[in-house]
């Protein structure tokens, strides 16, 4: 990885899309800074289309979506887009082509839920899962004392032992049934919302992240980035982002904001 500062002027310059982790990405502790909604909303205000790309459930996204300076946001790991229309007032709800096969998982959660009752009694679900449409989301640390990673470990093994994917956020535990992740859904929502092509057009477009559910997002996009706090995830080398920046949380992704921009207002964007 090398620092954000070091992305050279015609590359940063290049950019129009960035997609974005919220969790302990764009938020601080728990809470969405003023400066790095600020940094959003300069984003949009010069040309560049972004789009949060999270584990949060569907009730959220959808004021996300509505409320924010962004392009649309993509939901619960990739089950979805949502992307608000302000001209005609309409909100475009797409989901994943895998969940129309797979839409209805009811029984085998209720498996996952009595095994972590049984095997992880300290675990508790996400205080977000009523706003949920496709996974289930077991908090590690957010509204509850942290747990040893070992239990965060089985968590995870649970949901892949009932056939689950499942992926460890920097708050949760996410599990879902399905073949898709946040980078499959970002192909199409670029395609449908952006008109963008992000397998021909990778360099214009960069994401950043802090955690191991971001990995398919560092590995392919050429100018993926990481906030500092990400080199507390444990990835491994071939998951590492290209850049990261010196701070943690908001402040970092205002730091990478704040790069594209100056670039941009140099006249360097083509």
């Amino acid at each position: 990885m090398r620092p954000i500062a070091e992305m050279p002027p015609e590359t940063a310059g290049r950019i129009s899309a960035v997609f974005c982790d919220i969790d302990d990405t764009l938020t601080t502790y728990g809470r969405l800074t003023g400066s790095a909604y600020q940094a959003l909303e300069d984003l949009h205000e010069a040309g560049v289309a972004v789009a949060p790309v999270t584990g949060r459930p569907a009730g959220w996204c959808d004021m996300i979506a509505r409320f924010w300076p962004v392009q649309g946001v993509i939901g619960e790991n990739g089950a979805f887009y949502y992307a608000y229309d302000p001209t005609t007032r309409k909100m475009v709800r797409r989901t994943h082509p895998e969940l129309q096969t797979l839409a209805d998982n009811s029984a085998r959660f209720e498996v996952i839920r009595k095994r972590l009752a049984e095997e992880v009694p300290n675990a508790t679900l996400s205080a977000d899962q009523p706003f949920r449409i496709a996974d289930l989301a077991v908090d590690f640390c957010e509204d509850i004392e942290r747990l040893p990673n070992r239990e965060v470990s089985r968590i995870k093994e649970i949901f892949e032992e009932e056939g689950a994917n499942a992926k460890i956020s920097s708050i949760h535990v996410n599990g879902w049934f399905g073949q898709y992740d946040k980078l499959s859904i970002s192909r199409i929502f670029a395609r449908e919302i952006l008109g963008l092509n992000i397998d021909r057009r990778n360099m214009e477009v960069a994401f950043i992240g802090d955690s191991a559910n971001d990995a398919p997002m560092f590995g392919f996009f050429e100018n993926s980035c990481g906030v500092a706090n990400m080199r507390d995830a444990g990835l491994g080398s071939s998951d590492l982002p290209k850049w990261v920046t010196s701070q943690r949380g908001g402040a970092g992704f205002c730091e990478m904001a704040n790069h594209l921009l100056s670039a941009r207002s140099k006249g360097v964007a083509t």
